[in-house]
């Protein structure tokens, strides 16, 4: 039984975002997405069109298959303190398997190499940060409902700020201990902050 239009496309989506995250947007080209992946220049420009638009669509794949899934823990209305915790291992875990130094985030690599020269970019990396702002959020509300709505958003922000550096780190270093040690710390002084 011959695959679908709509399968080769979610397939040359999928091979095209492990791509983009792996080399960046400007170092890939059609043909070397082509090389990669198999399949035609025509095929992707039938399915997709432009280079840019397949980014683009990568995106909302990658939203799917890896940040819906992530950021679960930390959106659940019972989230806390613990599930920051989770979810940062989670990734650092997930940055370990690929192989360090790794990929690090597709989100965070954009939001050096794309977003600032491309507003579409740029928006949905910052509907991503809304989203892990909202979901930091959460859990420290849930883990002191004292805190002040200035103070969980200063804390919420402070925390997506250290996630995408983390990813950022996670792209040189060759051992995931200095990412634990600085979620360590960082642990440690949103203890010491919330229980005040």
């Amino acid at each position: 039984m011959p695959r679908t239009a709509a399968s080769n496309t979610n397939e040359i989506i999928d091979a095209a975002m492990r791509y983009f995250w792996q080399h960046g947007y400007y170092a890939a080209s059609i043909d070397k997405i082509v090389d990669a992946i198999g399949g035609n220049r025509h095929a992707i420009y039938t399915a997709i069109g432009s280079k840019s638009e397949l980014y683009r669509r990568c995106f909302a794949t990658y939203q799917s298959a890896v940040v819906t899934p992530a950021f679960s823990v930390v959106e659940q209305s019972s989230a806390n303190l613990a599930a920051i915790a989770q979810y940062l291992e989670v990734q650092i875990a997930r940055a370990e398997s690929m192989g360090l130094p790794g990929p690090g985030c597709l989100v965070a690599n954009a939001m050096i190499e794309t977003a600032p020269r491309d507003p579409d970019i740029a928006d949905e990396v910052n509907m991503h940060h809304q989203r892990l702002r909202a979901g930091f959020a959460n859990a420290l509300s849930n883990e002191n409902s004292s805190l002040t709505a200035a103070e969980v958003c200063a804390l919420a922000d402070f925390l997506v700020i250290t996630a995408q550096g983390l990813w950022s780190m996670s792209r040189a270093v060759t051992s995931a201990a200095p990412m634990r040690a600085h979620v360590a710390t960082t642990l440690s002084l949103l203890r010491t902050r919330i229980d005040q």
